[in-house]
């Protein structure tokens, strides 16, 4: 399995803090069935600045050691800029890193709470770089969470989107692992991801969300996401599926 979105590179950023940390997290990668990861730091949250040429070192220094210890992991280079206003102008000056330096993908995140006005415009300048951007984490997000119309908006006018595995597991409750399921339903996500900080509390499950997408949708689904991880490490066009609006149930007469 290929993981796009992990903070496992150390000491950057709030996922592993030393290279012994790294270390175990790769060991529990391997044990989850990952061949292969993209490291994602932070940059411009508003705690981070990792711009990308750090990055670069930071993964080869990684991979060194995992090759000298004999773990059967893969690092590639990647970033998770929060959404900002300079965002295009910092990737034409090169601190903006595609994810594997493939000059075709960018994770973009949000906060928890709401999507800034100005996010429609930002994803359409970014897609006129040649780029394709990846929102992640949109069933965390509250203001999405309540207009799921938001999204469908964004995936329809280009963005693709990557689901947290441990959504999909239930680890962040049930009414996100809902919405994820909502969301896989009406084709408005196109990645799983462990988005994975340490070996304890979030942790990969990438191997137990797969599990759960297939009994609930088949195996047709799983193919769609792990194939898709596929295409974007080698700068392929991902499958997107035609995008639904998602279906908002009333209850007692109520929304």
């Amino acid at each position: 399995m290929i993981d796009i979105h992990c903070h496992i590179l150390p000491g950057i950023d709030d996922g592993a803090k030393t290279i012994e940390d790294s270390v175990a997290m790769a060991k529990t990668a391997v044990t989850d069935g990952i061949t292969t990861i993209i490291a994602t730091p932070h940059h411009q949250n508003g705690r981070y600045i990792n711009e990308g040429s750090s990055i670069i070192e930071r993964v080869q220094e990684l991979n060194d050691e995992l090759t000298k210890q004999n773990i059967p992991l893969t690092i590639l280079p990647g970033q998770e800029p929060r959404i900002y206003g300079e965002l295009v102008q910092d990737y034409e000056k090169g601190h903006v890193l595609t994810l594997n330096d493939g000059k075709k993908y960018v994770l973009i995140e949000f906060s928890s709470s709401q999507v800034p006005k100005y996010a429609e415009q930002l994803l359409f300048d970014i897609q006129l770089q040649g780029l394709n951007p990846i929102i992640v984490h949109p069933e965390r997000n509250a203001q999405i969470m309540e207009q799921p119309d938001i999204l469908y908006n964004f995936v329809k006018k280009g963005a693709l989107t990557q689901v947290t595995a441990s959504s999909v597991t239930g680890h962040f409750g049930k009414k996100i692992q809902k919405f994820s399921q909502q969301l896989i339903e009406a084709n408005l996500t196109h990645f799983i991801a462990s988005d994975a900080h340490n070996t304890s509390g979030r942790t990969f499950r990438l191997n137990e969300a797969y599990d759960l997408i297939e009994n609930k949708y088949g195996i047709d689904m799983i193919y769609f996401f792990t194939e898709n991880a596929q295409y974007l490490i080698d700068g392929q066009m991902v499958d997107r599926g035609e995008p639904e609006k998602v279906k908002r149930k009333k209850f007692l007469g109520l929304f």
